[in-house]
Order: C-alpha cells, then sequence, then structure tokens
C-alpha cells in the first residue's frame, strides 16, 4: 500500500510542480497540455506572460528563446510581459520560448513553437548540358512534417535507374538525380521531381533539359603562354635583324 501510494505522489509531481509556478504563459494560438503550440510559416504566434498572485519583491520579468535573452522594452517587464512572434520562419522550429521571474529564475513557464510547413519546390528551370558531360537536378524537399516520397520522372515515366544511368541520392533535406555521362537520346527530355507530404501532399518542380553537341576546348591558359612565348620570339628576332640592318648603313 506504501510503494502505491510512493508510485501515486511520483507521478503527481511534476503537476503540482507546474501548478504551484506563479508564472504563466498564455498564447494565441493556445498551447497543447505538453506546452506545444502548433503554427505554421508566415503565421503569428503571441505570448503574453503573466506573474500570478504571490509575494514577490523582484516583479520584473523576463524572456528567453532558446536560452537567448529576448530585448524587452519599459513597461513590458513587470507583472505582465508580451512576446509576438511574426512572421513565423523556418528557423522557428523547435524553438522554446521561456519567461521566469529575473529574480528566480526557477519560478517559470516554457512553450514550444512546432512549426509546420511544406518543400519549397515548384516551377520549370532550363537546364542546358553537353553530350558526355556529367549532370546533377536536385530537389529541396525540407518539410515538417518530413515527407514521406520523393519520385523522379522523365517525360512522365518513372526513370529507369537500370537501363538510363541515373542515380537517386537523398540526404533527408536534398534528393539528387544525377548522370555521370549524358546522352541525347537517353536524357533529353522534362524530369520532374515530386515530393509527397502527409499533411500538403504533392508539390513538384520541373528540369528541361536540353542536350548539345559536345565543344572541343582547348586549354585557355596554355594558348596564352603560347602566344606570348611566339610573340616574344618574333618581336626579339626583329630587333635583332634591325641592329644589323643599322650596322651595314653606318
Amino acid at each position: 500500500m506504501k510503494l502505491m501510494f510512493s508510485i501515486a505522489l511520483f507521478l503527481l509531481l511534476p503537476y503540482c510542480t507546474r501548478q504551484t509556478s506563479d508564472v504563466i504563459i498564455e498564447s494565441t494560438p493556445a498551447s497543447s497540455i505538453g506546452g506545444v503550440i502548433q503554427t505554421e510559416l508566415e503565421k503569428t504566434v503571441s505570448l503574453v506572460c503573466t506573474l500570478q498572485s504571490g509575494t514577490h519583491d523582484d516583479k520584473e520579468l523576463v524572456w528567453l528563446r532558446n536560452e537567448a535573452a529576448v530585448d524587452l522594452k519599459d513597461g513590458n517587464k513587470e507583472n505582465r510581459s508580451s512576446v509576438c512572434i511574426r512572421p513565423v520562419i523556418i528557423e522557428d522550429e523547435g524553438a522554446t520560448f521561456t519567461c521566469h521571474l529575473k529574480s528566480n529564475a526557477s519560478n517559470k513557464a516554457s512553450v514550444t513553437l512546432n512549426v509546420t510547413y511544406h518543400t519549397d519546390i515548384s516551377g520549370l528551370e532550363e537546364v542546358t548540358v553537353e553530350e558526355e558531360e556529367s549532370l546533377v537536378l536536385q530537389c529541396h524537399m525540407r518539410a515538417n512534417p518530413m515527407v514521406t516520397s520523393v519520385t523522379w520522372k522523365l517525360n512522365g515515366s518513372i526513370v529507369d535507374l537500370l537501363t538510363s544511368s541515373f542515380i537517386i541520392t537523398s540526404d533527408g533535406i536534398t534528393s539528387k538525380l544525377q548522370i555521370n555521362k549524358v546522352e541525347r537520346s537517353l536524357h533529353e527530355g522534362l524530369y520532374q521531381c515530386t515530393a509527397t507530404s502527409p499533411v500538403y501532399g504533392e508539390r513538384s518542380k520541373s528540369f528541361q533539359l536540353t542536350v548539345t553537341e559536345k565543344t572541343l576546348k582547348f586549354p585557355l591558359m596554355p594558348m596564352i603562354a603560347g602566344l606570348v612565348v611566339v610573340g616574344l620570339t618574333a618581336l626579339l628576332a626583329i630587333i635583332s635583324r634591325w641592329r644589323k640592318i643599322a650596322r651595314c648603313c653606318k
């Protein structure tokens, strides 16, 4: 019986600790029981920290964003203090805002932002490459929640990884389609990268690939050096010849 009472007391302890704090945070939109605020990019989040009734010599409040102090204006520090996040950006994802008494940092309350956003892929990009050159196409698929799949198509069909020399890689943020040696007959056309999100559905970006004939390329620096040598040699020959003619005329 004593053991059961001890377990129940242990489970209730965090709840009681939160409730005995004299500092509370109210937010728009409202937070969940765990102090998580659901929001999206470009939205606005308003936080209001209030000091509840109690005996406090110092009533000044302090705001922290991920342990870094938030600059507050005079008149927005005592008893009641507000912070506005506008607009919400990607870097706000997972950010924790904490409000506490300046004189007692343990008297505090916190909320955490959960920022949902879709992948930033769209539009059409024109790409030109010469035959036998290498090529890399990229789709940035950073999102919250994470995308569930990424597909690559060429002219409306899923790319053939076995017969068309395609290599597809992904690090969870960027999906890359690579071709080590481009051939016009195999690789020219319209490519499409499609990312699927459980919240935002499908989003795509297209690449119009044009393959041109291979051109002969000459090393520029050796050519310049050669021309300089030839020019100096010719100049020295002219000077030498001129001196010989000058001697004959004397």
